[in-house]
Order: structure tokens, then sequence, then C-alpha cells
């Protein structure tokens, strides 16, 4: 079932300016629980999920349209915009990535089969600047024969033509989060520490060579989105101890300043904090001119 609000809590849409911090509202309901706002190319609407649907809301009025989505199930909140905004790829429920016409229309199914017996699933995350392929999030058992609790997630590149899949990460270490950008990829990840869920931010060749950390902190750290302009990341920050990515808590958006796309060795920064988590900044919501990005909060009536 799609997520709902709480007695009492708004959805609001915030554009957001890396350099300040200070916050626009464009959108907020109270009956509709929206997420993950994508900035279409074209700089004058984003795209969110709500209910299960992908929907469109412009800039200049607020107003939510649908975005038909022929022959997908119901979607979770990983969907990416193509760099040249024809098609929309959605990640189904079923653990399917999916392309859907920009203007709604019939869908594509992009992955191939499922391997059977592994409870295999692929979370959407990115999509390559020339769009042919889609950083995706592979979760699944190593083997059958696996027990459930084996469950792994790693990195992987798919292409958007036939839907072949080559693995980025391979391990058992938990990796989420993946944004190509710059030449790497871009995620977040448990492999430098013994405590559980304390994901970090890191990047890595799509070769999987160069893996490398790009922020060493006390905090649980989550979805890395470089701007277009390669001047910083932005990414969700949890409080120390929380277990993956979950919904209704106090979190931080904090901006990494890049040079060059590379960190530029001088630390990061809290733009802001607000009420969130899950559905706030899940994918890349930057405007094309890298001025401002789109995230959710999600404010109790009594906060």
């Amino acid at each position: 079932m799609p997520r709902t609000l709480l007695p009492g809590q708004s959805s609001r849409v915030l554009l957001v300016d890396p350099a300040t911090g200070d916050a626009e509202t464009v959108f907020e309901s109270d009956t509709v629980l929206v997420e993950a706002p994508n900035w279409d190319p074209d700089g004058h609407s984003l795209v969110v999920n709500a209910d299960g649907l992908l929907w469109r809301l412009g800039l200049a009025d607020g107003r939510l349209e649908p975005i038909a989505m022929g022959g997908v199930p119901e979607i979770n909140n990983d969907h990416v915009i193509a760099p040249d905004g024809a098609s929309i790829f959605v990640s189904g429920k079923d653990g399917h990535v999916y392309e859907v016409p920009a203007a709604g229309g019939t869908a594509r199914r992009v992955t191939r089969e499922h391997p059977e017996g592994r409870g295999y699933k692929n979370y959407l995350h990115g999509v390559s600047p020339d769009g042919t392929a889609l950083s995706v999030v592979v979760g699944g058992r190593p083997t059958p024969e696996s027990a459930f609790d084996e469950w792994r997630t790693n990195l992987a590149l798919v292409a958007v033509a036939d839907g072949a899949t080559t693995l980025v990460t391979d391990d058992e270490h938990p990796d989420d989060g993946a944004e190509l950008a710059g030449g790497w990829v871009w995620f977040n990840t448990e492999r430098f520490t013994d405590e559980p869920g304390h994901a970090q931010l890191a990047r890595v060749r799509p070769d999987g060579s160069e893996l490398e950390r790009v922020v060493d902190s006390d905090t649980v750290d989550w979805f890395p989105h470089p701007a277009p302009d390669g001047s910083c990341l932005v990414y969700l920050s949890y409080d120390a101890g929380t277990r993956g990515h979950p919904e209704n808590l106090p979190v931080a958006i904090r901006a990494l300043p890049l040079v060059g796309g590379d960190p530029d060795g001088l630390g990061d920064r809290e733009l802001l904090r607000l009420f969130g988590g899950q559905g706030t900044l899940n994918v890349a919501g930057w405007a094309p001119d890298s001025r401002r990005f789109a995230c959710v909060a999600y404010p109790l009536a009594d906060a």
C-alpha cells in the first residue's frame, strides 16, 4: 500500500538554494503524500510520486497532473527523468524498472527477468548523462539456497536498450542510492564501519575501481546527489544510530562543495533541518541550472 499522511501531517515540496539554505514552498497538501521530486529538464515542472502513481507538479500553478503509466504496477519513490526529457524511468514494486513516455502512455519494461528463488529486486536511482544506462541497486540472495537474512544490496548498471545488467559492487556490504555523475557512481554504504546501519557516502568508477569514501561523519548519511554543474553535492543526514532510511524523523540536508567534481577538502555544512526522511531526497531533484534543488518535508500540525 502507498504511504499516507499521519493525522495532522502535511507534505510540503520545497525549492532550496544550495548556497544559502533558503527554501520556498511550491506545494503543500494535508491529503496527498508526495515524495521524491525530480526537476524536469524544461525547468518548469517537477515529477513526483503519490498514491503509488506518478504526477507532474507545475511550478507556476502548484497543480498536480497524473502521468499515465500503462502496464506499470504500483511504483515506489525511485524515478528519474531521461536527460532529453522524453521519458521517465520508474521502479515498480514488482522489482522491475520501466520506461514511461514523459507525456504519459504505455510503458516498456527495461529490466530482464529476475533470477528464480533469490528475492531479486531492482531499485532505480540514476541515469547516465547520455541516457543509455541506469544506475540501480540490486537486491537479492546470493543463491536460491541462501537464508532470507543473507539478502544483499549491490550497485549495478542497466542498459536502457536491452536491460543487460553489470554489477559495480558484488559483496556483503549494504550499498544504496547509486547515482551517475562526473564519471563516478555516487552512493551510500555501510562498508566503512562495523556498526550496522551506519551508512556513509562513497563513490566508485562504473567499472568497480577506485572505490573511496567521500564523507566521514558520525551521522547516518544517504542519497548523494551531485549538482549538474559539479559545484556541490547534497545529501540526507539522519541522527547516529538510525537504521535504514525511515520516514517521519528529524533529518538534515547537507551540502558538500565540489571542485572539478571532487570534494574540495573544506568539509560539508548543514543547509536546513526538517521533519521527513523517506521521500525527502530519495532521487535527484536538481534544477537544470544547479541554482536550486527540490525536496519534501512532512511537518506535523503541532511541530
